[in-house]
């Protein structure tokens, strides 16, 4: 990896304050012993003394980046893998000709998992398994027809009854329909009806949010059940919205989109059940954006190798619909510090006129990146501003670590467009990124 992190690049992969406040404890420590970086790769390594006899083993792939510690935390990185990026962003850690043995093996163990991998994706899949997958999806597209049929009759019923009572129902009379719609295996429209759920207890000016909400439901409802009528790409846009989504292999078998990625930010939700992050990048040749997802239940980890202010020459390959946004990273090449200190940015008025064109090419877009040249102003509610232009900020943000870092000045600020209004990701101020994946709910 070309260059190394900033201090604030690192405190982006922290699982939380909690962890990196123990991290920041060790890093002058004297504990560290047998540390180095390089070896002929791109790898971070270090024992750092715990409560045992035995020092904690800590090796880090940077270039994807994947870390290992032998210590029993279930965080992950751990607080000693944090550290010792934080030591080698401080310039602690020298360069060694060759790694630490235990890291070697590591990154020998990596190497062979790779490979096999890869030769398991690469081999055929054989008749059985392609009729058995024929049977499945027809089963599924019946099951979510019947979902769909379901959630017609009951948006007619709203209609024909008025939303009056719909505001003082609580969240139950939309949980239940949403539960008929997850056991229909329609995940996306069991999502949509919650948030219509969300519009009716929304507080002043609740009926007009959830009209709003209903359109888009019935729109898409009513595409759903014309959908083999509709053009191929709008058609999987469709699908895409009721949770008709193709599988990883499929996705991945499509043909990449290799560019220069800037990671520009991210962002975790969470439910009861489920965090789920979002990782934005724009291609600098293409100017693309591309929405990086994953998923984690219950302690599970999330991976951290998607590091915003960092750049990834790699090969994309994205989910069909209308307006493809979702991608996965299918090849990569090398991750490097950016060279320009931030991301393109336009105008507050530019980056709008850019989304209402995505939204005209997917009327139910619920997320947007934008890259603006704006300035943080507190309030109720925050606001971006800039160009003349004011823009108020998801009542769910209090970026204070970002106002911070801006000072009052116009800088480069990657946010997620939302209907709710923007959350902002990362502020690229002078003295380097600083980014937040603060939790909120989904």
């Amino acid at each position: 990896m070309d260059g190394k992190w900033t201090s604030a690049q690192v405190e982006a992969v922290a699982p939380d304050a909690k962890a990196l406040a123990a991290a920041r404890k060790l890093v002058a420590g004297t504990g560290w012993s047998n540390d180095g970086c390089g070896g002929g790769s791109a790898a971070l390594w270090g024992e750092c003394a715990g409560s045992g006899k035995k020092p904690y083993q800590v090796c880090i792939d940077l270039d994807e980046p994947a870390y290992k510690c032998s210590c029993p935390s279930r965080k992950f990185p751990c607080k000693h893998a944090i550290a010792l990026l934080l030591r080698w962003s401080e310039g602690k850690v020298a360069e060694q000709a060759e790694p630490a043995q235990f890291a070697a093996e590591w990154l020998k163990q990596r190497t062979a998992r790779a490979e096999q991998k890869e030769a398991r994706e690469s081999a055929p899949r054989t008749e059985e398994q392609e009729a058995a997958s024929r049977r499945r999806a027809e089963a599924r597209a019946e099951r979510v027809a019947q979902g769909v049929a379901d959630l017609a009759r009951w948006l007619d019923d709203q209609a024909a009854g008025g939303i009056a009572g719909l505001g003082r129902a609580g969240y139950g009379v939309f949980d239940d329909v949403a539960a008929r719609l997850v056991d229909a295996q329609a995940p996306g429209l069991a999502a949509a009806v919650r948030r219509c759920g969300s519009a009716a207890s929304s507080g002043n000016g609740w009926e007009e949010r959830l009209l709003g909400e209903l359109g888009l439901l019935r729109l898409l409802v009513s595409a759903a059940e014309r959908v083999d009528e509709l053009p191929g790409p709008l058609a999987d846009t469709v699908r895409s919205r009721l949770g008709l989504v193709p599988g990883s292999d499929d996705v991945l078998a499509g043909t990449p989109v290799r560019d220069t990625w800037d990671v520009l930010g991210m962002r975790d939700t969470q439910d009861d059940t489920l965090t789920a992050r979002a990782v934005w990048l724009r291609g600098r040749n293409t100017g693309r954006p591309a929405l990086v997802l994953s998923f984690a239940a219950g302690n599970q980890a999330l991976p951290v190798d998607l590091v915003p202010g960092t750049t990834l020459d790699a090969g994309l390959c994205f989910y069909p619909g209308a307006l493809p946004l979702r991608a996965l990273v299918r090849e990569r090449y090398a991750t490097i510090q950016a060279e320009e200190p931030a991301p393109s940015s336009v105008p507050l008025p530019d980056a709008f006129d850019e989304l209402a064109v995505a939204i005209g090419t997917d009327p139910w877009l619920d997320r947007y990146p934008v890259v603006v040249r704006a300035v943080l102003r507190t309030g109720t509610p925050w606001r971006l501003e800039g160009d003349g232009v004011s823009v108020p900020l998801d009542r769910l943000s209090t970026p204070w670590d970002m106002l911070a870092a801006a000072g009052g000045e116009a800088c480069p600020v990657v946010a997620e467009w939302t209907p709710n209004g923007l959350f902002p990701l990362a502020v690229y101020a002078p003295d380097g990124v600083v980014a937040g994946t603060r939790k909120a709910a989904a």
